[in-house]
This record gives structure tokens, sequence and C-alpha cells, in this order.
């Protein structure tokens, strides 16, 4: 989505203020001995009271409220009654909603409560290189710059990147151009990122695997070679200077 209008503008801020509130309130709601499917009932809450409709329920049928991940899973995880959260998980939220034909996509990793299997240095990593990333963006520059900054960052802190997820255009739907914001340097790839463009920027950084594959359940993917995946991601608009972080109440830099 390009923004053309100051009602354009208002619209996107919205709804990624709600989907940026949403994830930073489910974070503190988890708890050990929850379940996933309890921590999406209250996702499912806040974006209801908010007026706002799940985007992946909306747009692909997906089976909850939000995308929940627990430990070595990396992406679209289903939240469920089974699956109980404990005290060093490794626990990865994505939300992302629309309201009023406005998209908006955010997601982060975090360790609950007490680091006892030592996944707070992954988390870490992927919230700086985000930070990195992020912060390199304006109109202009190409997309696989950005993927180089991910990758090469990653590689400095001893970890690999997740190379067949990428971030994406955001506004009107969920996923627009460009499709391709990958976490490497695609030197076939030659876009630059556009002034007053809207994108979801997201990191896939890794201790061992760099694809994933699809589960029997259809939607849950885990790495090709196990270990385990830390995601964060900001919807941003793009300016001539430093972008605007509309998701930016998520708190995952706080």
């Amino acid at each position: 989505m390009s923004i053309q209008t100051e009602v354009e503008f208002l619209g996107i801020k919205q709804i990624s203020e709600v989907v940026a509130t949403t994830l930073a309130k489910m974070r503190e709601y988890a708890q050990p001995g929850m379940t996933t499917w309890d921590l999406d009932q209250y996702g499912k809450q806040l974006l209801e009271e908010a007026g706002a409709q799940s985007a992946p329920m909306h747009d692909y049928d997906f089976p909850g409220y939000t995308c929940i991940c627990v430990n070595g899973q990396v992406a679209h995880g289903i939240p469920n009654k089974k699956t109980v959260i404990q005290t060093g998980d490794l626990i990865n939220i994505d939300v992302s909603a629309l309201k009023d034909g406005f998209y908006s996509d955010n997601g982060g990793s975090f360790v609950l409560g007490e680091d006892k299997f030592g996944h707070q240095e992954l988390v870490g990593a992927s919230k700086e290189i985000l930070f990195k990333a992020i912060n390199a963006i304006s109109g202009g520059v190409k997309i696989n710059a950005i993927g180089h900054i991910i990758e090469s960052e990653a590689k400095k802190k001893g970890y690999k990147v997740i190379k067949n997820l990428a971030g994406h255009g955001i506004g009107r739907a969920l996923h627009e151009e460009p499709t391709g914001i990958l976490n490497y340097r695609d030197y076939l790839n030659t876009q630059r990122f556009k002034k007053n463009s809207v994108v979801a920027i997201e990191t896939f950084i890794a201790t061992k695997s760099t694809q994933t594959i699809t589960t029997k359940d259809g939607w849950t993917m885990v790495g090709n070679k196990g270990g385990f995946v830390a995601q964060h991601e900001h919807t941003i608009v793009v300016t001539e200077a430093k972008p605007i972080i509309l998701t930016k109440a998520n708190g995952i830099w706080n």
C-alpha cells in the first residue's frame, strides 16, 4: 500500500495500534500452565473489543485468532487446548488484523518467565537485528540490502536465518507487493523501497535451520534441521528518512 491521503494514514495507524497493543497485552497475559488456546482467546477478546477482525482467520480460514508457536515451532502455530506453556518456553505470538479496510501485522518471540533453557540470547539477537534492519530503510534503498543486513548480523552472532519466510507489503490486504522482503540478500531482487509505502519487516533468526517445512496439520511450520527460531516484526511506513514504526506500541524493543 502506498499512503496518499491523511485518511489512509490514520486508518493504517489505527489498526497498527490495535495489533501492537494486542500483542503486548497477550505477552503480559501469558502464564505457566496456560494453554495456547487460552492465550488465543484473550487475543480474540482484545481484537473484538477494538472492533477488529483476525486477518489469518478472515483471509485464510486459519483455525485461530492469532498464530502462537512454542519452542521448536517457527510460524503459523495453531492455538490449541493440548499445548500447555511452561516457564522457560520460547513463545512466539503473531498478531495481524483488519479494521475499516486496513490491515496491519506484528509479532514477537519471548521467553516465558525464567530463561531456564538459554533462549534469551537468541531473542535478544532477533530484536537487535530487526532494529538495525528497520533503521536502514528509506525510500530508494534496495530491498535485498536489508536482507543482507539481517543475514550478516545473524552470522556475526553465530546464528542462521530462515530463507523461505519473508516480510511483505501490507495495507489494503494482508500480503501485498513487495512480497519478498527476505532475511538474506537475493541478488535477483532489484526492487527498492518506495516512499510512503507500508511494509511489514520481520526477522527469522535460527540456531540450526535455514528452511521451514509444514507439519501434518497443514499450517504449523518447523525448522528443517531442528533447533529454535526467534521472530520479531513491525509494520512501518517508508519515508525519505527514518521509517515511521506503526506498531511501536507492541514494546518488543522496551
